[in-house]
């Protein structure tokens, strides 16, 4: 079967390179570009995984990340931060959040794809 993996992200360029990466090797994508509909998007379809753009217009993606995680319906799916922010404290921050992984932007493809597969395997 399928994964499905919800994107958030709002930069168009950061949005259109991980869907195409993600499409290419055979998963299914759900977007949301500026996080505000997150957890009405993951009740309803349910995703195998959620790529979180930190930095997000109104709401940072780690606020988004620790309402997932506090629903109990939710917060077994795996959150990937994706974040330009990688300065030492940082994966803390995103832990403690609820993160389960980050990956810093620019990415870098075969790191990226690999973090995906290590939480949908």
């Amino acid at each position: 079967m399928t994964k499905t993996i919800l994107i958030v992200e709002d930069n168009a360029l950061n949005m259109k390179l991980f869907n195409d990466l993600l499409q290419t090797n055979g998963y299914d994508t759900i977007q949301s570009i500026d996080g505000s509909d997150v957890l009405e998007i993951a009740k309803n379809q349910m995703p195998d995984l959620i790529i979180m753009d930190i930095q997000l217009p109104g709401r940072s993606g780690l606020e988004i990340t620790k309402d997932l995680k506090a629903d109990k319906a939710l917060k077994q799916i795996p959150v990937i931060a994706a974040t330009a922010f990688a300065m030492k404290g940082d994966e803390s921050k995103i832990r403690e959040a609820g993160c389960d992984d980050y990956i810093s932007k620019p990415i870098l493809i075969p790191a990226f794809l690999e973090t995906v597969a290590k939480h949908l395997s």
